[in-house]
């Protein structure tokens, strides 16, 4: 393999429904940072069916050409036809480094694609930056969030990896920016379709996703049971909030994982955090230090979350809650 055929920074543009998931714009914002720092190219990979008239606004975002594949074959997500037309792609185009967001869907691509043709990649990357010779560096959570890695793939291209959403910034679109919208079309081998999409079943749970989220109430050991966290519901429903919590309370069972902040969870950046009864261990921590303003509620004074918050209160987190419930409910 000579690595000097391969160039540009490719992302898959992840969509559901025709709609633009936030972290591909994550991505493409920080595609463009790093395709600057190495005078390289961004490239938009965009799969699915009649979304073409979608493609311009990715240049506004950070694309320098955006790869539309528009086929009803790509109009429900399934394995086989998007790894299909991902690797035509990488076998004609060669890119340098590609990456995925690293949801449910591209959690399944990802691996897929690296495996057919025969590349790394680094799962879950919470960070990217580059190399003194220009290699990607791609960070992620090992050994159960108690580690770092910084992975470098250096014999193979692309160079792959899944990324979280919520850890990366979107730019601010650019309606002036300009770049080419290229058409591709993909050889599709139906055969080998095995896996048919017979029905799409939503579930109805009325809750907006944690990274989407304005406000965040969320609780750690100090919320202690069930009860507690009862009562982190009302005080989110007061204040149009979402409840969300560290891995300990997911662990206990109290809460989702979908609700899990941090490493092993979600990364969160809301204008508002609250904090209850969370210590602030580095997993918790790396999940929500970029929230805009943090509040936090814990009976240690020398509690490490207190390092990171804007505000500080030392007292028992469920007696708070009450309290402060109760007064908002006043207000309102």
């Amino acid at each position: 393999m000579n690595l000097e055929d391969y160039k540009g920074i490719y992302v898959f543009i992840e969509q559901r429904e025709g709609i633009i998931q936030n972290v591909a714009l994550e991505l493409l914002g920080q595609a463009r940072k790093l395709a600057d720092e190495l005078n390289n190219k961004v490239y938009a990979m965009f799969l699915g069916d009649q979304i073409t008239d979608q493609a311009q606004g990715l240049i506004a975002c950070g694309a320098d050409e955006v790869i539309v594949v528009d086929a009803p074959e790509l109009k429900e997500y399934t394995t086989e036809p998007y790894t299909q037309a991902i690797c035509q792609i990488i076998n004609e185009r060669k890119p340098e480094s590609l990456f995925i967001g690293a949801t449910t869907l591209g959690r399944d691509l990802g691996p897929r694609v690296s495996a057919r043709i025969g590349t790394g990649l680094t799962a879950d990357c919470t960070k990217i930056e580059i190399g003194e010779n220009g290699e990607m560096l791609m960070t992620r959570p090992a050994f159960g969030g108690n580690l770092m890695a910084t992975i470098v793939c250096k014999n193979h291209r692309p160079q792959m990896g899944t990324v979280r959403p919520g850890v990366l910034f979107a730019m601010d679109a650019d309606k002036s920016r300009t770049g080419a919208i290229v058409n591709y079309q993909v050889k599709f081998n139906a055969a080998k379709f095995r896996v048919k999409l017979l029905e799409t079943v939503k579930e109805d749970h009325n809750l907006i996703d944690i990274t989407e989220a304005k406000i965040l109430v969320s609780g750690g050991r100090g919320i202690g049971n069930k009860e507690g966290f009862e009562a982190m519901d009302a005080l989110a429903t007061t204040l149009h909030a979402e409840v969300s919590a560290s891995r300990a309370m997911v662990d206990a069972g109290y809460i989702g994982h979908d609700r899990q902040v941090g490493q092993t969870g979600k990364t969160v950046r809301p204008d508002l955090y609250f904090a209850f009864g969370i210590s602030g261990a580095i997993q918790h921590v790396a999940g929500m230090e970029d929230s805009d303003l943090i509040i936090a509620v814990n009976k240690d004074k020398n509690a490490p979350i207190f390092q990171v918050s804007d505000l500080g209160i030392v007292g028992d987190a469920k007696q708070i809650i009450k309290k402060l419930t109760e007064r908002l409910e006043k207000q309102n």
